[in-house]
Formats: C-alpha cells, sequence, structure tokens
C-alpha cells in the first residue's frame, strides 16, 4: 500500500486486512476512514478545512481495478466518512457512478452511513485566520503568487457573499491485494475558503483517481483544477503504458500541466502503483513524500518523489 502525505495513518490498518486475504478495495476504505477521522489532519473528513460560508464540504472516490468499477461522492456535509458512501455508491448504486450534495446524503442514510459533525474549532480558526492579510502572505510564501491570488479571490468573494465575521490538500490511498488487484482511494475537503459547491478532482475520475488492473493505479493531490483539466490520473496510467518507471510516468502527467495557463496554479502531485508493486510519485514542489508499507513490513516507511 503507498498514501499521500498525512495518509500513513491508516496503511497499518489497511495491512492488517490485506494480511488476513482482504480486498484492495477494503484496504483502501478503511485506511481512507482512519484518516478522516484524524481530528489533526485539515485537509479531509472531521477536521477539514471549510468553504467561503464557514461550511465543510467533502469529496471522496474509489475505483476498482479489476472491473474499473467507480463510486464518487461530492459536495457532501453531515458525514466525516465519505470514502464509505463513494464505496456504496460503487456496490449498492451500480447504475450510477457520482452522486453529489443533498442526493449523496440521502444515500448515505438509506444505506445506514454514520452522520457526524465535521467542522471542529480548530479548523474554524484556521479558516478565519488564513484569509487575513498575514495569511494571505503565510500563503504566498509556502506556495507562491498563485496561492496569494486565490486568498485574495476568496477574501473578494466572501466580502461580496455578506458573510458575517466568523495546509489544504488532499488524501490519496492504493493498494494491491493478493489476489494482484489493485485498488484507489481519494478523499478531500477540497481547497479552504472554496465557493460553495466547488467539486474537486478528488471525485472526477480519471483526474483525481483512476485505476486498472492492466497497468495500474493512479491519483493526485493539490491544485485540482489543473488535474480535471489534464486528466492527469489516467494521463498517468497512459505514460506508465508507453514506458517507464512509476516516478516517470507521474512526472510526464504533472509536466503536461505545466502547459495550462492558471493564475491560481499552487503544487499538484500524483501517486503510482503498478500491478506488480512497483510504485512512485512526482510533485511540482520540493521535498515532497509519501509513504509505502507492505504486509512483510512492522510499519511505513517514507519515499521521495520526483520533483519536476
Amino acid at each position: 500500500m503507498i498514501a499521500s502525505e498525512r495518509g500513513e495513518v491508516g496503511l497499518a490498518a489497511g495491512i492488517e486486512l490485506l494480511r488476513g486475504g482482504g480486498s484492495a478495495l477494503d484496504a483502501v476504505e478503511a485506511a481512507v476512514r482512519l484518516v478522516e477521522s484524524d481530528e489533526d489532519n485539515h485537509t479531509v473528513g472531521v477536521g477539514g478545512l471549510p468553504n467561503l460560508l464557514g461550511e465543510v464540504e467533502l469529496d471522496a472516490s474509489i475505483m476498482d481495478g479489476a472491473t474499473r468499477q467507480a463510486g464518487a461522492v461530492a459536495a457532501v456535509r453531515g458525514f466525516p466518512h465519505p470514502i464509505s458512501i463513494a464505496r456504496a455508491v460503487c456496490d449498492r448504486l451500480p447504475q450510477h457512478l457520482m452522486l453529489v450534495g443533498a442526493g449523496a446524503e440521502r444515500f448515505a442514510d438509506e444505506v445506514g452511513i454514520e452522520r457526524g459533525p465535521t467542522l471542529t474549532d480548530e479548523a474554524r480558526r484556521r479558516w478565519r485566520d488564513g484569509l487575513s492579510a498575514a495569511g494571505i502572505e503565510a500563503g504566498e510564501a509556502r506556495f507562491g503568487p498563485g496561492e496569494r491570488a486565490y486568498r485574495e479571490q476568496a477574501l473578494a468573494r466572501m466580502a461580496a457573499m455578506g458573510v458575517p465575521d466568523p495546509p489544504w490538500d488532499t488524501v490519496d490511498v492504493l493498494a494491491l491485494d493478493a489476489g494482484g488487484n489493485l485498488a484507489v482511494g481519494v478523499s478531500t475537503s477540497g481547497y479552504p475558503w472554496k465557493y460553495p459547491g466547488r467539486i474537486s478532482d478528488s471525485a472526477i475520475i480519471g483526474a483525481g483517481n483512476y485505476c486498472d488492473n492492466r497497468t495500474g493505479g493512479a491519483a493526485c493531490t493539490g491544485r485540482g483544477e489543473l488535474a480535471i483539466r489534464a486528466t492527469t490520473a489516467r494521463s498517468v496510467l497512459q505514460a506508465l503504458a508507453a514506458g517507464g518507471d512509476p516516478a516517470k510516468a507521474c512526472a510526464e502527467a504533472l509536466a503536461e500541466t505545466l502547459e495550462l495557463p492558471d493564475e491560481f496554479r499552487s503544487p499538484l502531485q500524483a501517486l503510482c502503483l503498478t500491478p506488480d508493486g512497483r510504485h512512485g510519485g512526482a510533485s511540482t514542489m520540493p521535498g515532497a513524500t509519501y509513504s509505502v508499507m507492505s504486509v512483510e513490513d512492522d510499519t511505513f516507511r517514507i519515499e521521495e518523489r520526483r520533483q519536476i
């Protein structure tokens, strides 16, 4: 199993299922659920950073490499585990692939997925502070001028909405089971201070998530709009099929996004896992890493992504 930054907290649970003969889909869902429950992680699930109105909207998807069946949900409120709603769409509503908003929430109630609070006091504080002058300057220092422009636009829209005064990212988990089947799960709270209803690449098959036993599995984190425009997850597998190792395939797919004009550009990353267990990642940001754990390991290890 491999996971994006901060996804390592779920790897041990996923590996335990694989040791017992569980499926890659089960392992991915279990691992992502633990990340979604981590209140110290302000990128997904409980504690995820809110939109412009101070409401947490969550996106997730899961894909089976054996069948290329998938499930996805977007703009879900009041459910801390959108990955489980996505899994239920995949398994129990095969006539559809994606549900959004109130429809996804209705379906989650119908199949018995638990509701729960998602906005924590710390996430609310970060929401306020991130749109302050100091927060805007800090954002630019870390991610560049595109992040500053994004926050300034968010602040302008918030003011236009008349809202009263009140490190984003995503988790990717990829697994290969004993039967040789791959699965990919992705979950996110999306960009902080996003326009209400904005849907990330995490919910879009081919953009933030793609999985095919014939080639591999891939997933993205970071500037989702770029991944959507370039269908980056699918592009990783196309590059992999053309020859080369997983890190090279990720780098080639990310390189395609560098040609796209984007005044709000910020880092974009990709991960890849192959049917024979090879793995790799790439990032447009220096120092990026991912975590790896196998059934023979006692704990996870950290690997570097290739920088482009």
